[in-house]
């Protein structure tokens, strides 16, 4: 290909017929009839290609002459009649395009200050909606005041038996914790035709979190076995409080583990993981 660029012969087809004769001898024009007929096939590719490539560059510099020529008359038009033309307004100028991630803020995209929602309870329901974020691991970075920010945020569901909590595939828009009853966690695998039993979550569990935590839909279905009391929790207080709780607790940890020798040979997902591993004593 590079040497008819080089050469520019009248004729392609007879040039590469040529040149691979001399390349490889007679083998590349007396041997196997299919590898000949190949040969030939490729080398009209070829020919093929350079026509097309021709028709292109000239209509291309058809285009670019006729162009120029439209814009030299625009140009004679526009000085005939530019005085009776109004004067332009200027195009309003615009920032930055705004991004499409969710987390990404500055002076052209504010932070919306986080009113987190409040629905009243009971002294004796916040006792027990207390003791059961402190069993739950999901909540052990929260400080006090953020607990009670949650506390408040947290509705009250009850469930049917054989009711579908949370269904597989379906978007994730909260969290729940479980107060009394048990829950069967279920998954229909590829090549399955009956879901399989994953776990069974009893009170002082929460679930829902996986879809919050990584904005991903639903991975499987809750079902209740029983007559279930549920404390939902929803993605944007989740997100402000749980989840932000969550990272300042993660980052706290990791500049700590950073300046240990010994795990100085880590890679930075292995201690991202150990820092969500630890707790404190």
């Amino acid at each position: 290909m590079l040497k008819i660029f080089e050469q520019k012969p009248k004729n392609n087809l007879a040039f590469m017929l040529s040149h691979l004769e001399a390349q490889f001898g007679e083998r590349a024009l007396s041997g196997r009839p299919g590898e000949l007929k190949r040969l030939q096939a490729e080398a009209q590719d070829l020919q093929d290609q350079m026509k097309k490539k021709q028709q292109m560059d000239q209509k291309s510099e058809g285009s670019a002459r006729s162009l120029g020529s439209h814009e030299d008359t625009d140009q004679d038009d526009d000085d005939d009649y530019v005085d009776d033309l109004p004067q332009a307004k200027p195009a309003a100028q615009r920032g930055p395009r705004a991004s499409v991630s969710a987390e990404a803020f500055g002076t052209w995209n504010t932070k919306k200050a986080f009113e987190p929602p409040k629905y009243p309870k009971t002294p004796e329901q916040e006792k027990t909606i207390r003791e059961k974020l402190n069993k739950s691991f999901m909540f052990q970075s929260l400080s006090e005041g953020e607990k009670d920010i949650v506390i408040a945020a947290m509705q009250e569901r009850i469930t049917e038996p054989k009711e579908v909590v949370i269904q597989e595939g379906d978007e994730g828009d909260c969290l729940y914790v479980v107060a009394q009853g048990t829950l069967q966690c279920q998954k229909l695998f590829k090549g399955n035709s009956e879901p399989t039993l994953l776990m069974t979550y009893e009170p002082e569990m929460a679930f829902g979190e996986l879809a919050l935590l990584y904005n991903a839909p639903r991975a499987a279905t809750i079902i209740a076995n029983e007559e279930c009391l549920l404390w939902k929790l929803d993605r944007d207080t989740f997100n402000h409080i749980v989840k932000e709780a969550a990272n300042k607790k993660r980052e706290h940890y990791e500049a700590f583990l950073n300046k240990v020798p010994i795990l100085s040979t880590m890679e930075p997902y292995e201690r991202n993981s150990l820092a969500d591993a630890l707790k404190e004593h």
